[in-house]
């Protein structure tokens, strides 16, 4: 990845096919370490709007596939892990804004914690407020303070978790099915949360890498 990017078409997805196949442990994990560390040290010394609205928007367009060939088995307590899941948490949010709004919305009514603040949403939250919102937690990867854009996604899967946990409690009698579903999305939601604790821990210390 040392080649130069023009900023309008900054790694785009015929970029990102190239790694696609790589099946070696090894070889992964240094093509997702390169990239990572490469994309974030570049955009961050010249965070082009341009730029940075592009990659934020990245898999609206491409898909989340492409970024998660590079980056999906890394480690997540490193830096590709983390651009992982910060990533993989907008997408998943955009793809699905109405219900997303509803956790969180639910989870900041009842979260017994500064998280709301955190986060940084708007009260109450709809699908337009949390879809800014995730836009903002990534936009924030490559133009502000990298530690708080973590420190912000975490507390944003906090309160979602806690959403659907207690939206799980309530339909456990009348959509088991439903229930278990949102159960296991918060277990995924807390531990996102802790990884992206850490990764915020490690950034600060000089150690993610």
């Amino acid at each position: 990845m040392a080649d130069d990017f023009h900023k309008p078409t900054l790694f785009a997805g015929s970029r990102f096919e190239d790694y696609v196949g790589a099946e070696d442990p090894a070889h992964i994990s240094r093509v997702a370490h390169e990239t990572a560390t490469a994309l974030l040290a570049r955009v961050r010394k010249d965070p082009h709007p341009e730029v940075v609205g592009r990659l934020v928007e990245f898999t609206d367009t491409n898909g989340i596939d492409a970024i998660a060939e590079l980056w999906a088995r890394a480690s997540p307590h490193s830096l590709p892990g983390a651009l992982w899941a910060l990533y993989l948490l907008r997408a998943l949010t955009v793809q699905d804004a109405d219900q997303s709004s509803f956790l969180y919305q639910r989870g900041t009514e009842i979260a017994p914690t500064i998280d709301p603040l955190v986060a940084g949403a708007p009260i109450p939250t709809g699908p337009a407020e949390i879809t800014a919102l995730a836009d903002q937690i990534l936009r924030g990867v490559f133009e502000g303070d990298f530690a708080i854009a973590l420190d912000r996604a975490a507390a944003f899967c906090r309160i979602t978790a806690v959403g659907a946990t207690s939206l799980a409690d309530d339909m456990e009698s009348t959509a088991p099915d439903r229930s278990t579903a949102l159960t296991t999305k918060a277990l995924r939601l807390s531990h996102m949360a802790a990884d992206l604790v850490v990764c915020a821990r490690l950034w600060r210390a000089g150690s993610l890498d």
